[in-house]
């Protein structure tokens, strides 16, 4: 274990103690299914950002650059006001799926700079205009687009032009785990000096209703000091520096603006926007109380100057609460610098350690307070309108015993400010390198009693927890296990494998028998995550009499098989009886195996011998097979289901070893399907995969193809094959003819067939690429250095199977690193972004990524699995140096 300070806090009873306050508010909690009550389901209308500032919530908060404990009973975050804005700033603005021309969006500029794992010290950038926001024209100007044009962002209005904005620095330092402070620095970027009022505000979450807890209070006491009194948070303090005025009103719905009431004497929740905004004095509280208040500073900036406010938030009354406010912020980011210094040691490159450091801060600030009581939502409660009678048997009614109050791992915290089940363990294994506590914690969470289903199911999203992601829990868990291991020095956390594990073979069973509800061995399971990259909608039912066979939901389901052997195996060391267990996984990956090559002994398979490629199988009424010749990522998922066994197991679990063999002797056809079993791979291991060397050969020729998968940024999700010459999929049913083009397009979709953007063909995804990337690991451990593969195919220069993992990862990191012309390709197009000093080394974490350029797509802030970024970086090390 590393002993900088950092660390010792993330170490027995402190770690709980200095976790207390986080990063936990969501951006955005406006649009969501939680809070929406609508006859229709329609979240997005029912609660949009306009009625945000007016409206209380019922499940949680949001703010600009929150902080909050682990319940978000108290929040702190920070409004900004320019003076033109219709609006103050307190929230991130976006549009919803239905308004933008490429789905949802946040149309903001903010970046997570830095955190520490117990959120001593975190840093936050805002860029905020000083010009009128551009509210009405973001949402005009992409109503006006279609699915051909690019999506109206900020930066294409004049928001930010002649560099007349500020750069607002948002930093959150804690003395102790209950004494923080919250430091506001405006750096005025334009050529005026300009007025700007900042407001650092704390509230509490609306709580309160009948028969839950009781009305906090806040109220001005001695030395100017808010105070604050809650049932469950106890008494605090907060003070304000200079001479801010403390605004107070009630975090309350704005009944004169939502209901038609005519109310004189209520403090309501935009009290204090009606305050600044219209001038109107009777919005706030004169009596200085209520349960929201925020302290207002108006300064004068001029051109290229900053100015700073600052607040403390702690248990006791001060004096002289910033006197020593710089020696502390200076011991924090002195720790923090340690921490990562520890942390990244090996990776000498600056540009690498930047963005790797801007990667995990990201991570840590997309924590969040996740509140979400289904039975309660569907039966509803006293605080709020009754819901609608066809909830009862509506959205996620099969769910009534999930109950999450907790501090969830998110995508990021304004477009997906809800947890989704496969991202997140995505998320743990970067997490793992700085915290390998939380992300633990994140994937038994989601295999709790009260989140995971009674029948095995583990939740996927707040839209839909009964969808089905990949099963790439077992993998998440293995991998932490490991990494926990090799970076802390212990001989690993038995413990939470052997939890975590019991609970996965009810989840492995849910699998067997909801996705291969015939036995066959062969799974079906929708889009499972890939966005309806094929000819149709997966999640769609098919006419009676079609049976769709999934290359990759039955690859997924042989990679599960050997990530539970694996754990099985691992677990055997200190319980003998776990062989038996790991032995069945054995098996059952075997006889998945044989469908994927013999389908109900009709000699069909997956695998098509002359295009050496795994393509998807439809199977008609009439008896006869239809393979989906369309080569996309779908058909390099079996590539994810490979496990070496090494000599020292086989000693260690005779029994194991001992069934095996009499399995691979007395079952020959079975023991075919696996690479090479009789023959000793490098050191004497084994190999256990759906790919014989040959196979693997020729499937790593199509994937490594320039013309085909290969980009110079990664692996595209669509053969560009299909650029020029589209595939063409052709049926006909019942006298009816049909054909379906599938196109290569390697940024935003255009179409929209499956609904918003839900079928991308082309760009780059990091989950993909990471997997894939780990597979080839696996490849060259059993293989070898002589084992080698032309890359890139046609190129004459032939590389062993770890070079060509090396060379993928190099090809995803480089995304975020400046090239030859000091341009990053993430921001490709983007002129401002990739130019401006004030901007370029700033890093913005998207989504996907443009297959032929690199360019960032989709959510912007989805530090998420993009956060795998950091991994690989440290991974490689000097290699990228």
């Amino acid at each position: 274990m590393k002993s900088t300070a950092e660390h010792k806090r993330l170490t027995g009873t402190q770690e709980e103690l200095w976790k207390t306050w986080g990063p936990y508010l969501s951006e955005r909690q406006w649009g969501t299914v939680r809070e929406d009550y609508s006859e229709n389901s329609d979240a997005w209308k029912y609660f949009p950002h306009d009625h945000a500032r007016s409206r209380a919530y019922r499940w949680g908060e949001d703010g600009l650059a929150g902080f909050s404990d682990t319940k978000s009973y108290l929040c702190m975050g920070l409004a900004l006001w320019n003076g033109k804005d219709p609006i103050i700033k307190e929230r991130l603005f976006g549009l919803t799926n239905p308004e933008g021309n490429h789905g949802e969006d946040v149309k903001e500029l903010y970046y997570y700079l830095d955190a520490t794992p117990t959120h001593s010290y975190c840093k936050m950038l805002y860029k905020y205009p000083q010009r009128a926001f551009p509210y009405d024209q973001i949402v005009a100007e992409n109503k006006k687009r279609g699915k051909q044009d690019a999506e109206f962002e900020i930066w294409d209005s004049d928001a930010f032009a002649d560099d007349r904005y500020y750069d607002v620095q948002i930093e959150y330092i804690k003395n102790t785990p209950e004494d923080i402070i919250m430091r506001v620095t405006a750096t005025n970027r334009g050529p005026h000096t300009e007025t700007l009022h900042i407001l650092p505000q704390l509230w509490c979450r609306n709580s309160w209703a009948p028969g839950k807890t009781n009305r906090p209070s806040m109220k001005l006491g001695a030395n100017k000091a808010v105070l604050i009194e809650h049932e469950k948070c106890g008494e605090w303090h907060l003070h304000s520096d200079g001479d801010a005025d403390m605004l107070f009103c009630e975090n309350e719905t704005n009944l004169n603006r939502h209901h038609g009431a005519k109310i004189k004497g209520r403090y309501f929740k935009d009290g204090i926007n009606n305050y600044l905004v219209d001038g109107d004095k009777s919005a706030v509280n004169p009596s200085q109380c209520g349960t929201k208040v925020a302290a207002h500073n108006v300064l004068e900036i001029p051109a290229g100057e900053s100015r700073q406010v600052q607040v403390r938030f702690c248990r006791q009354l001060m004096a002289s609460p910033f006197k020593d406010a710089d020696t502390i912020v200076s011991q924090r980011v002195s720790e923090t610098d340690e921490f990562y210094q520890a942390v990244q040691h090996g990776t000498t490159c600056p540009e690498s350690l930047a963005v790797q450091r801007q990667a995990f801060a990201g991570m840590i600030w997309s924590k969040q307070f996740y509140y979400y009581d289904v039975k309660e939502w569907l039966e509803g409660d006293p605080s709020h309108p009754q819901p609608p009678a066809n909830r009862a048997h509506g959205r996620n009614y099969e769910w009534r015993h999930l109950n999450n109050a907790d501090i969830i791992s998110m995508p990021d915290k304004w477009e997906y400010p809800w947890y989704a089940a496969w991202d997140l363990a995505f998320h743990t294994l970067p997490i793992a390198l700085i915290d390998a506590s939380f992300a633990k914690n994140q994937l038994e969470l989601m295999l709790r009693v009260w989140y995971q289903h009674p029948n095995g199911q583990i939740p996927a999203y707040e839209w839909n927890f009964s969808d089905v992601n990949p099963p790439v829990h077992a993998w998440a868990c293995l991998r932490v296990f490991q990494i926990d291991r090799k970076q802390n020095g212990h001989s690993g956390d038995y413990d939470f494998l052997e939890r975590v594990f019991h609970k996965m073979l009810v989840n492995f069973t849910w699998w067997v028998n909801r996705k291969d509800s015939e036995g066959r061995n062969l799974f079906q399971g929708g889009f499972l995550g890939l966005d309806n990259i094929g000819v149709f909608d997966r999640n769609t039912e098919l006419p009676d009499g079609f049976q769709f066979h999934q290359s990759d939901g039955t690859a997924w389901m042989s990679m599960y098989a050997l990530n539970m052997m694996r754990i099985a195996l691992i677990l055997s060391e200190h319980n003998p009886n776990y062989q038996n267990i790991a032995t069945k996984f054995f098996e059952h990956f075997l006889y998945i195996a044989e469908a994927m090559t013999n389908m109900a002994e009709e000699g069909l398979g997956l695998w098509d011998d002359d295009d050496k490629f795994y393509y998807d199988l439809l199977s008609l009424p009439d008896g006869t097979h239809k393979p989906l010749k369309l080569r996309s990522i779908v058909g390099l998922i079996p590539l994810f289901a490979v496990e070496t066994l090494e000599p020292c197991y086989m000693e260690k679990v005779p029994e194991f070893a001992e069934r095996m063999h009499w399995f691979l002797e007395n079952k020959p056809r079975l023991a075919e399907l696996v690479s090479r079993w009789e023959e000793p791979g490098r050191g004497h291991r084994h190999l256990l995969s759906l790919l014989r060397g040959h196979r693997m050969k020729r499937l790593l020729s199509r994937m490594l193809d320039e013309t085909e998968f290969l980009s110079d940024y990664g692996i595209r999700g669509l053969s560009k094959v299909y650029q020029e010459n589209p595939y063409i999929f052709s049926i006909s049913y019942r006298g009816r003819h049909r054909e379906i083009p599938v196109q290569y397009q390697p940024g935003e979709s255009d179409s929209d067939m499956f609904g918003g953007n839900s079928n991308w063909r082309g760009p780059i995804w990091f989950p993909i690429n990471f997997l894939i990337i780990e597979s080839l690991q696996q490849f060259h451990h059993y293989y070898g250095d002589d084992f080698k593969v032309e890359c890139p195919t046609g190129s004459g220069q032939f590389l062993t199977i770890k070079e060509i993992a090396d060379e993928l990862a190099r090809r995803l990191v480089k995304i975020f690193l400046p090239d030859d012309n000091d341009q990053r390709p993430v921001y490709h197009g983007i002129p401002q972004l990739r130019d401006d000093p004030n901007f370029k080394n700033h890093i913005l974490f998207y989504e996907y990524f443009h297959g032929d350029n690199g360019r960032g797509i989709g959510a912007s802030h989805q530090t998420g699995w993009t956060g795998l970024v950091a991994k690989l970086i440290h991974t490689l090390r000097e290699d990228i140096d």
